[in-house]
């Protein structure tokens, strides 16, 4: 059953360069060696949504392995450790295995569990460049459209042999406009859950988003966070007092806990 929808709307900002590839083959003969996804209509630069979803959700799991949470089957009372499921290649991830389980989860009941036929609750749109950072990357020329070259050397420790690349990145200090919305689905859920999504924004502040990070790459800063609320009667029958908008989560939740039939 859907209650309605909350949308999570802001800007986030590149605190350092930021790498999110695409494949070589969508770059000309003598490119660069990794290039980053572009939009193939304006050739600006954007964030998938499938990136920033799954880097936020790795964060949680990292952060609530071990922790346990209660879920009913067949009327009797379990309880679950939330633990990773090793595939074949060593990919750590955790799924709920049953619908059940995914329903009380504080992972797969934001995320969505494939294998517990669980869908995510949370869709996070592709995040494309605000206009004044379109204008500010638009007037500079650093020898590619947009970005910027970054020349790193790999040094093999074993024959110090070097092994140059040419990185591209978006430039620190550009902006993207980031949109979350999250379909409550139910109401004793929606304030832990929305609590959850400020801590995986949290989370991804202090860690980096795409590749590289370790060296420095994609550090990010959320701001401008807006919250609108628009309950389910918004949508079936119109009533703009089911819709309203905050500066934090937590005015949301109170909006959304109020007792109306919206």
């Amino acid at each position: 059953m859907l209650f309605g929808k909350v949308v999570l709307r802001g800007e986030m900002e590149l605190k350092t360069g930021l790498h999110v590839g695409a494949s070589k083959e969508t770059m000309k003969i003598g490119g660069i060696d990794s290039p980053v996804v572009r939009d193939p209509i304006t050739d600006f630069p954007y964030i998938p949504g499938s990136s920033l979803k799954g880097k936020i959700r790795s964060l949680w799991e990292r952060a609530n392995k071990g922790k346990k949470f209660k879920w009913t089957e067949d009327s009797t009372e379990k309880e679950e450790t939330i633990d990773y499921n090793i595939k074949e290649a060593e990919i750590q991830r955790h799924e709920c295995r049953i619908r059940e389980m995914a329903e009380m989860c504080p992972i797969c009941r934001v995320f969505g569990s494939a294998k517990g036929n669980f869908p995510s609750s949370v869709i996070v749109r592709d995040l494309d460049l605000t206009e004044k950072s379109k204008e500010e990357l638009s007037a500079i020329d650093t020898g590619l459209k947009y970005t910027e070259w970054k020349f790193e050397n790999v040094i093999d420790r074993i024959t110090a042999q070097a092994s140059p690349r040419q990185i591209e990145r978006i430039p620190a200090g550009s902006k993207f406009n980031f949109e979350i919305i999250y379909n409550i689905k139910n109401k004793e859920q929606v304030e832990e859950d929305l609590r959850n999504i400020k801590k995986c924004i949290e989370l991804l502040q202090d860690d980096y988003l795409g590749g590289q990070g370790s060296r420095g790459y994609g550090k990010v800063e959320f701001t401008n966070l807006k919250v609108t609320v628009k309950k389910i009667g918004y949508y079936l029958e119109g009533k703009e007092e089911a819709k309203s908008e905050f500066d934090e989560i937590e005015d949301a939740i109170e909006f959304i806990k109020q007792d109306e039939d919206n």
